[in-house]
């Protein structure tokens, strides 16, 4: 079963913006894995803003490297047992169809059981699950197509727009998507001292880095001569994407007993830059405004926002606008990370919650702010998801103020995952809180002003903010 998480916009009339991917393993095949109340991650109607953990049955999560003080003949064992365990599973990959129908169903309803995030714009509760598993499962189910029905019915019953079923076809094409540059997937793995290290654990089949003998399993040590022990995927894709063509050398182990080998992998990344700005006059030319066009939040908004913003300053720039109209969403880490440019160091970009009460977490600024200038974001009727996500935290944290109109509201947290015969399921798995504590979803965000206003009333406005805030 894979899964992975996203976040996005509702209507089926948006655009879709498919997913980075990262394989992993579940301890238990049906659960959501021990870290999810960290539903970042790390992405729904037409499944917009993905931010994407990606689980699998058919993708093998590595063990833990063996210590350097274990015998050879029990690093062979382990080695031959992993051999065995990935053999079986190619073998399960081949034939799906050793799984039974009612085995697919029950494995979506308990995706559901264990994962679904009710609330009071849906019907489910716990009592009425498990009523459903008996109506089900008393259900003569005599193709796989009659299977994937019932999953669809069960599914549409919950009143969540979001939460459905996808074939093996539309499960397909959403794993295909790459944010590297160069057709890897990678998952941040502990390691037995507690240490994150990165694996492969998706390819692009004879895509760069599969064309030049990267191989899933395989652990990413180094990036450029860049050591990338202990950072996150996100850091790391940094890294790995560049301009189209150029190449990038990366350091891999192979799988859990293999060799170390220096791979150069030539860049083939299909994004295209979201972000537009350009240096305007005002005041009849004594205020240079910074004005910047983000039209979707793709693998290199973060990095062609950086770009403008330093251009711009370097310009003279004392204002920015940010304009997010229409901006659906996109990859929500890149709107988080695109957020902590603005802000300071342990400031709130947003909170996630869950099932459970406990299952709250806030993401904050780790670093010094790109920028200090005050700032206006331009929202409407479509600024949504990540978009607002952005918005909040900037507005939230007394950084800019909004202009416009009501956002979307979108904020809800989506995993996917795939059943063990390649189809799928997107489950609503939680949501996102603004700093201040404000629901998004169903809701959207006013904006402070329906005009714009006057440079000086936006300074006053900021500045009387950030004394109220201390």
């Amino acid at each position: 079963m894979r899964v992975f998480l996203l976040c996005n916009s509702s209507s089926s009339s948006l655009s879709f913006s498919p997913p980075p991917i990262a394989h992993h393993r579940p301890q238990k095949p049906l659960l959501i894995p021990p870290q999810k109340p960290s539903l970042i991650g790390s992405l729904t109607g037409a499944a917009l803003s993905f931010n994407l953990l990606f689980f699998s049955p058919l993708s093998p999560l590595p063990p833990p490297s063996i210590a350097s003080d274990f015998t050879p003949s029990v690093f062979q064992s382990e080695c031959r047992e992993e051999d065995q365990r990935r053999e079986e599973e190619r073998r399960f990959e081949r034939a799906p169809e050793l799984v039974t129908n009612e085995e697919i169903v029950k494995e979506a309803w308990e995706i559901v059981n264990d994962s679904f995030l009710g609330g009071d714009r849906n019907r489910w509760s716990p009592q009425s699950w498990l009523q459903k598993k008996e109506d089900i499962m008393g259900t003569s189910l005599p193709t796989r197509s009659k299977a994937h029905d019932v999953i669809r019915r069960m599914l549409s019953s919950l009143g969540d727009p979001y939460t459905r079923f996808l074939s093996p076809a539309e499960f397909s094409k959403m794993a295909r998507y790459d944010m590297s540059g160069i057709g890897v997937n990678l998952r941040e793995i502990p390691d037995e001292n507690g240490e994150v290290k990165l694996m492969v654990l998706g390819l692009i089949l004879d895509g760069p880095a599969h064309t030049a003998g990267v191989r899933q399993g395989d652990e990413l040590l180094s990036v450029n001569g860049v050591n990338v022990k202990g950072k996150s995927t996100f850091e790391a894709l940094s890294i790995l994407q560049g301009p189209n063509d150029t190449s990038v050398n990366i350091m891999v182990k192979h799988g859990n007993c293999g060799p170390i080998q220096s791979i150069e992998v030539q860049r083939q990344l299909v994004a295209k830059t979201p972000v537009f700005y350009r240096l305007e006059q005002m005041d009849n030319g004594k205020t240079s405004v910074g004005y910047v066009r983000l039209k979707e939040f793709n693998a290199l908004a973060r990095k062609d926002l950086v770009t403008a913003m330093r251009r711009l300053q370097g310009m003279g720039a004392s204002f920015f606008v940010l304009d997010l109209r229409d901006n659906l969403g996109g990859l929500v880490q890149e709107g988080i990370e695109i957020a902590k440019l603005f802000l300071n160091e342990g400031e709130t970009v947003i909170y996630t919650a869950g099932r459970e009460p406990q299952s709250v977490r806030s993401i904050v600024a780790e670093t010094v702010p790109l920028v200090t200038a005050p700032v206006i974001v331009l929202v409407n009727k479509n600024t949504a998801s990540a978009s607002e996500i952005v918005a909040t935290a900037l507005h939230d944290n007394c950084r800019a103020i909004l202009v416009g109109e009501r956002t979307y509201g979108k904020g809800l947290i989506q995993s996917v995952f795939e059943l063990h015969d390649g189809s799928g399921v997107v489950v609503t798995v939680g949501k996102y809180v603004t700093p201040n504590h404000l629901d998004i979803n169903g809701n959207g965000i006013d904006p402070d002003y329906k005009k714009f206003p006057a440079w000086n009333e936006v300074v006053e406005r900021l500045s009387k903010c950030q004394k109220q805030h201390g």
